[in-house]
């Protein structure tokens, strides 16, 4: 049996409102808010007293979703530094395709994004960066050049 599609990448943050005007920034659309708690978020977890603020953003062309949840309960845990460098294990990175790199980046410092690197040119087929997001997640984008 093979797997139907990815529904969703999961992202957790400590504030909701920032994070969805990141992504709505970058293009995403905000399909909905709901709060989840309970036995079966318990369940699904495997935690304890969970009550959880979640929202879900898609692409503009509908085959890709972002899960966004803040936990109310239990209390977030950190796990380091949210600086770490791309290459630690575990690092969550999200990547998009985007029309135009700079106008992009641009858009989003105002958001709170900071490059990580540089901006770098790959051949004459993209335009790429990983930029450090919501909850000192990466991002990265890439602009097919022509």
């Amino acid at each position: 049996m093979a797997i139907q599609r990815m529904d969703n990448v999961g992202i957790v943050v400590e504030d909701m409102d920032a994070a969805i005007a990141f992504f709505a920034e970058l293009g995403m659309e905000l399909e909905g808010r709901t709060e989840v708690e309970g036995l079966v978020a318990d369940r699904c977890t495997g935690l304890d007293g969970v009550h959880c603020d979640i929202a879900m953003l898609r692409t503009p062309d509908g085959h890709s979703r972002l899960e966004l949840s803040r936990y109310r309960t239990p209390a977030v845990i950190s796990t380091g530094p949210r600086n770490q460098p791309h290459n630690v294990l575990g690092t969550h990175c999200v990547m998009f395709a985007v029309d135009d790199l700079e106008d992009t980046v641009a858009r989003l410092r105002p958001h709170g994004a900071e490059l990580v690197g540089e901006l770098a040119r790959f051949e004459d087929s993209y335009l790429l960066c990983y930029l450090r997001g919501p909850a000192g997640i990466i991002v990265g984008l890439a602009e097919q050049l022509h």
